[in-house]
């Protein structure tokens, strides 16, 4: 008999947490993306339980007004763009779309990233694509799902993201343990892959995570056959990001401004992982990876330096995350 979702569990209290100064500038950008009504409750689905057709849209008019000259106070001027992004499960015809979206996902490496884009398209049980309600063929904006290292040991781009994580591992002390969790522990593991535009409004990240890990809590019943089920019991997800890391930051007297802070988070969910759940996850499996050579030379901050970033999570920490990713998105 087909499942129904269940009301979701109240979530364990987080401790209290200071976001850095740029974590909280997402946020502020965040509050300039205003829903038209409430959120909570209205129209938002998170995506579909495995026996309802259709899928979730998230309706936002995103105000154009979070820099706004004097002028234009005076003159009450407010800028309403319309924007209904819907959550769609991934489908071959999405490859093109998604493929830019992974273009730098090992830097300038020569790898399998069509296979990796097939592999992630062929698993609609779990993963998410985000695009316009009613415009599907105009673009796609996000990415996101979790890929089982054991289930996917033998196809090539899984093995070369492997290796490639082996050999620009800059800590040496902690390659075996990085090792033993992408190979010997393998069937355990989850690479959680996120990947989006630049400019996707902040809002959607929590019903976008809470979308990808239902869908994993939903799998694990509802698969065909219990070895699928259980290559969705993760312990662990694995993440491949990037950062922006002081070049001084390592030097106990700085030449610039106090002000500036050891690590700019990309994504604002990477403040999450790394610095509340990943050191008490998994000791030992924050790892800051090589200089990433194409996108520094594309991209560049002053006193910084873009590296990769592999962290490690227990799967205990997912409402965890959930709830310190709302409240980060929320924070006004």
């Amino acid at each position: 008999m087909p499942r129904k979702p269940t009301g979701r569990h109240p979530l364990m209290k987080p401790q209290p947490f200071s976001f850095s100064p740029f974590g909280r500038s997402v946020a502020r950008v965040a509050s300039a993306y205003k829903l038209k009504g409430q959120m909570p409750g209205s129209k938002f689905h998170s995506k579909n339980s495995p026996n309802t057709p259709g899928n979730g849209f998230v309706n936002h008019a995103l105000e154009d007004g979070s820099e706004k000259s004097e002028s234009s106070e005076e003159e009450g001027f407010e800028g309403v763009i319309q924007a209904d992004f819907s959550f769609f499960d991934p489908k071959p015809d999405d490859f093109h779309g998604v493929k830019p979206l992974l273009g730098a996902y090992l830097d300038d490496k020569q790898w399998d990233l069509s296979g990796f884009v097939d592999l992630i398209l062929s698993q609609i049980t779990v993963g998410t694509v985000v695009k316009i309600e009613n415009n599907e063929d105009d673009g796609l904006y996000s990415v996101v799902t979790a890929l089982n290292l054991g289930r996917y040991k033998d196809h090539k781009c899984i093995l070369e993201i492997k290796e490639f994580l082996l050999k620009v591992c800059q800590e040496k002390e902690v390659l075996e343990n990085l090792r033993s969790f992408v190979v010997e522990q393998a069937h355990d593991v989850g690479l959680l892959v996120t990947q989006r535009v630049a400019n996707l409004p902040p809002q959607l990240l929590p019903p976008l995570y809470d979308a990808l890990f239902d869908e994993v809590s939903w799998a694990t019943e509802d698969e065909p056959t219990e070895e699928l089920r259980n290559s969705f019991r993760f312990k662990f997800y694995l993440l491949v990001s990037r950062i922006y890391k002081n070049k001084n930051a390592n030097q106990e007297r700085r030449p610039n401004s106090s002000s500036d802070e050891a690590i700019i988070y990309i994504k604002p969910e990477d403040e999450i992982f790394h610095k509340v759940l990943v050191p008490c996850s998994v000791p030992g499996l924050s790892v800051s990876l090589c200089v990433l050579s194409r996108l520094q030379r594309m991209r560049q901050l002053k006193n910084y330096r873009l590296v990769g970033l592999v962290m490690a999570m227990d799967a205990n920490k997912v409402s965890t995350f959930r709830q310190l990713l709302k409240s980060l998105i929320n924070e006004e």
